[in-house]
């Protein structure tokens, strides 16, 4: 039987040590490794903070160079892969490409023994998953097979050159690249414990990481943006949204992108994506989308004192990047698999088998009674 109260979904339970990320004991700030986020998305590029999270140190020029020209020497699909890619059907959730996609990288290149082997696969699946999420999206949509080669030396360039079919603008591969820097690591979420967990069992790389996309497609971790983007275009005008989170509010409807676990007064990553939906928005000539964002916020603000993450303002981001909804979230994993690599370096460095005890309310002892007594 229950012995007490225990947190519900381990809230504010301190299951373990990290020196990844933190976003402090007041829950005000977020910084990677030590470097303040706002700092990172304004000086850095995504591939340098990869670098950061996976290998403790902010790298030298020749360390950045060597570790981009190796990424780009990994984006090469092989062609089983593609294979499988060009068989899941249009219906197939973007989430469960990338699964499959790892899952079957892990069969075709399995992790070896030796001590290089993990950081090769955190590079590979860097490497290789947008083109992974391009070749089965262009293939399943358009019936087309794209060539997966680049002259865009980003992670955020090459996904948005394999998108549309040409170089992107600086200011639209800039915007995706911060985003990716926004999205690279955030502490003990749901889907990096899970990846933590899986690694603890001494399964490999591949496993860990096919684990955490897994529990990041759930909605409640890794949809709000698509879910966002969803409500954001159910309205016509600034005032028809503001009606309409009203009457939400009303039925007492959960509204997605606002609040945070880990925060208590604001997150900090929301300010700065909330920049470049202002830009990118300008650039196109919007007039309803950001308005729009901008009186949900108005009004979450005020009838529910609760402020925007960063999953509201970077659906807009994305939408005038051109990205499909649909896609919002695979764009997470290519974000987050920095730090799920560096989470699962740390774990291996100091491992220990995660298992927690439960607090068990079911019923006390009973007798079996055979079938005929039932």
């Amino acid at each position: 039987m229950s012995t007490g109260i225990k947190p519900q979904g381990l809230a504010g339970v301190v299951a373990g040590r990290t020196a990844l990320s933190t976003v402090g004991k007041a829950g005000e700030g977020l910084t990677y490794r030590g470097y303040d986020i706002e700092q990172l998305a304004e000086l850095s590029c995504f591939e340098e903070v990869a670098y950061l999270l996976l290998y403790g140190e902010l790298p030298k020029k020749h360390e950045l160079d060597g570790f981009r020209n190796r990424l780009l020497a990994k984006r090469c699909i092989p062609g089983k892969l593609r294979e499988i890619l060009e068989r899941l059907p249009a219906t197939a959730h973007p989430m469960d490409v990338l699964r499959t996609g790892c899952s079957a990288l892990g069969c075709l290149e399995p992790e070896s023994d030796d001590n290089t082997s993990e950081r090769h696969a955190a590079e590979r699946l860097l490497a290789t998953f947008p083109a992974m999420l391009m070749i089965w999206y262009h293939h399943a949509h358009n019936s087309k097979q794209i060539d997966t080669e680049s002259t865009q030396e980003s992670i955020a360039g090459h996904f948005l050159d394999l998108l549309h079919g040409s170089s992107p603008s600086d200011d639209h591969r800039r915007a995706l690249d911060v985003s990716l820097i926004l999205y690279a690591e955030h502490e003990f979420n749901a889907s990096t414990f899970t990846a933590r967990i899986c690694t603890s069992t001494l399964s490999d790389f591949y496993s860990a990481i096919s684990a955490a996309i897994g529990t990041l497609r759930g909605p409640l971790h890794g949809g709000a943006n698509e879910a966002a983007m969803a409500l954001i275009q159910q309205f016509s005008s600034p005032d028809d949204a503001e009606q309409g989170i009203l009457q939400a509010l009303a039925h007492k409807e959960k509204i997605m992108g606002f609040g945070h676990r880990v925060y208590r007064d604001r997150d900090p990553r929301s300010d700065i994506i909330q920049k470049w939906a202002v830009r990118l928005g300008k650039e196109i000539g919007d007039k309803i989308l950001y308005p729009v964002s901008q009186r949900i916020d108005e009004v979450m603000s005020r009838e529910k004192k609760l402020f925007p993450n960063l999953d509201f303002y970077s659906a807009s981001a994305y939408h005038f990047l051109g990205i499909p909804t649909n896609l919002f979230t695979p764009i997470f994993v290519f974000a987050r698999t920095a730090g799920w690599g560096a989470h699962i370096f740390e774990q291996r460095a100091d491992n220990r088998l995660i298992r927690p005890s439960a607090d068990y309310i079911g019923p006390d002892s009973r007798p079996y009674l055979t079938i005929d007594k039932r």
